[in-house]
């Protein structure tokens, strides 16, 4: 553990507690795109299954019981809350993101650092998380106007990826043999995916002014 990890981490924590509080408080989930909620929660099922075979630290797996109970709990907001689901924008919320899935499943089989179960399921849950905002990026931008909880959502996901790749910088000059190209190169990737979003949120703060994608 160190400090970027640790502020990585917490930064991921609140971008699931923001959605929360946007959802539970003003009973809304206006502009958050279902299909990337469901992505999330098939990235940490697969991530998370050896949380009944191995035991790393009770904050590890306190965090492994938040971030399941949190994404199930919103999928569940979307779905069958009945004040909630009426603000669903299922007409934008149209990306295919089933056909994530399945390129990341081959994509894990023909490239991981051991073949089992759960290490393909692994590297699985990081190609898939690589690609998993995409629906929610599609769907702000048909949308254009933005919230302030959504916006602080989706830039607090970005946020926590940065801060993860910091960690790797630190812990790749700080300990001895650590190589891990397949979380580096997928992280990045992720992160790039940010970037215009980045530019246009930071431009709306400067400004002071709604966020707003282009189309």
């Amino acid at each position: 553990m160190n400090i970027f990890r640790l502020a990585g981490d917490m930064t991921h924590l609140a971008s699931v507690l923001v959605l929360l509080l946007k959802i539970h408080t003003i009973k809304s989930c206006a502009g958050v795109s279902l299909k990337t909620q469901e992505l999330y929660a098939l990235v940490f099922i697969t991530r998370y299954l050896d949380i009944f075979t191995s035991f790393v630290s009770i904050y590890n797996t306190i965090m492994k019981l938040i971030f399941l109970g949190s994404t199930f709990s919103i999928i569940w907001y979307m779905k069958r809350h009945k004040l909630v689901r009426r603000s669903y924008d299922k007409d934008q919320d149209t990306f295919r993101h089933w056909f994530l899935v399945l390129p990341c499943l081959i994509l894990a089989l023909l490239i991981h650092e051991k073949f089992s179960f759960l290490e393909v399921m692994w590297t699985f849950s990081i190609f898939l998380e690589a690609v998993v905002i995409l629906p929610q990026l599609v769907l702000l931008q048909r949308t254009r106007n933005i919230d302030n909880l959504t916006g602080q959502y989706v830039f607090l996901l970005g946020a926590y990826r940065a801060l993860y790749i910091l960690n790797w910088i630190y812990r790749y000059f700080t300990e001895p043999n650590y190589v891990h190209w397949i979380t580096w190169i997928s992280g990045l990737g992720q992160t790039l995916l940010y970037a215009d979003f980045f530019y246009y949120y930071i431009e709306s703060w400067k400004n002071n002014k709604k966020l707003q994608l282009p189309a």
